[in-house]
């Protein structure tokens, strides 16, 4: 007997549920067919944004049954792929971010401040002690010198805070005039003004007359050499000269010879004025009259070297010298550059109209520190005080560096 006839109730149960296998495998084929033709995903793409089950899910494990794995999956969620972190991106340099990077510190407008003179010889000039920046350089840089006019109660300061830097100090005079005997205008002089003198102690010298006339110079040698006896008489000490810049010619400093003799006796010292224009050392290399010409003198700037190197060494007549005004000034005789222009500030048009520099203080700085250079090169220089801090006037606002101290300090303090 046949065990598969279809009048048997057992064979046609057993065709049954092999044809509904069949079916279901056929349809198993069937819709994996479908859904890869779909571009439905089994495994994910990673640049995707995660979609529901029915889409495939980022990240889940790959199946070797769809059919039984899509059911499976509807009522759960798979671990989402790990959205990578990128790498830091680094500011641009020189654009630091505002978190990560700090600021640069910004440079402080004064520099840390010396403990005594350094190598610099360059100070200032005042006319009045107008602004806290003054004594602020003095305390900053401890400058080798200092000169003050009228003004002069400031200087005290000065001592406390530098006791090393030399003061010297002037009075405006009502008259300079050469007349009568010297040695009495001499005397009558000292007496005028010892009052003053013996108050401020914290002066070490004082100036007497201000770019005399040269052309009287034997009158004003016997003069300055009285002045100097009697003022060390009361212990106090002069400075002797004070000459305008390109003064006194040859044979006229010879003339003023008996003056620096009575200034080594009693401990006084030598004051001479120095500028030029439209730069400081533009007529370096120009010899005096009669003279041969150096590259290291001139007939303005470093006119002194002429006195130093060619009379009082070889006479034996060194005594110290501070050049008592210094820098630019238009009032000299013969130069390029507007003809109305005095001070250094004036120049700051032509400077930049020139090709020399666009920036006034800068370039005036420099012009400074070549001169420094120089005065360094002569031990018997105290110092050189440039014109003027503190003007009182617009006649000499041009000439005022009370603004760029601080720029001048960084530069003396580099010198230390």
């Amino acid at each position: 007997m046949n065990r598969f006839s279809f009048n048997n109730p057992q064979t046609v149960i057993i065709l049954a549920v092999v044809a509904i296998a069949v079916l279901g495998l056929v349809g198993g084929i069937v819709l994996l067919v479908r859904q890869r033709a779909s571009g439905s995903a089994i495994t994910a793409d990673p640049r995707a944004t995660p979609v529901s089950v029915s889409q495939g899910t980022p990240g889940a494990p790959p199946s070797h049954s769809p059919w039984l794995y899509l059911p499976l999956m509807v009522h759960a969620s798979a671990p989402p792929t790990e959205t990578p972190v990128p790498p830091s991106t680094p500011e641009p340099t020189g654009m630091p971010g505002p978190s990560d990077t700090p600021s640069p510190t910004p440079t402080p407008r004064w520099p840390e401040p010396l403990e005594e003179p350094g190598r610099s010889r360059l100070s200032i000039h005042v006319i009045w002690n107008t602004s806290p920046d003054i004594v602020e350089f003095v305390y900053r840089t401890k400058p080798a010198v200092v000169k003050a006019v009228d003004d002069l109660g400031w200087l005290q300061r000065v001592k406390e805070l530098s006791p090393k830097t030399v003061t010297i100090a002037r009075l405006s005079l009502a008259s300079q005039t050469v007349a009568g005997d010297p040695v009495a205008a001499a005397q009558a002089f000292v007496a005028q003004y010892l009052p003053t003198f013996l108050e401020r102690p914290y002066v070490d010298y004082w100036e007497g007359w201000n770019e005399p006339d040269p052309n009287q110079m034997a009158w004003y040698a016997a003069f300055e050499a009285e002045r100097v006896r009697v003022m060390a008489s009361y212990g106090l000490k002069a400075s002797i000269g004070n000459f305008a810049a390109g003064t006194p010619e040859w044979d006229q400093f010879l003339a003023f010879l008996p003056a620096i003799q009575a200034a080594q006796q009693y401990g006084g010292i030598l004051g001479l004025h120095e500028y030029d224009a439209p730069t400081f050392n533009r007529s370096v290399g120009i010899p005096l009259p009669g003279r041969p010409a150096y590259p290291d003198r001139g007939v303005l700037a470093l006119r002194y070297r002429y006195w130093y190197e060619d009379i009082l060494k070889p006479r034996g007549l060194v005594i110290p010298l501070v050049i008592s005004e210094a820098g630019i000034d238009g009032g000299v005789h013969n130069r390029p550059g507007p003809a109305e222009a005095r001070g250094w500030r004036d120049f700051a048009t032509y400077w930049g109209e020139s090709g020399l520099s666009h920036d006034a203080t800068r370039f005036y700085l420099e012009q400074l520190a070549w001169y420094d250079s120089e005065v360094q090169k002569d031990d018997y220089v105290i110092g050189f005080t440039v014109f003027t801090a503190g003007p009182l006037s617009e006649q000499w606002e041009s000439y005022d560096i009370t603004q760029i101290l601080p720029k001048i300090a960084y530069y003396m303090v580099s010198q230390r």
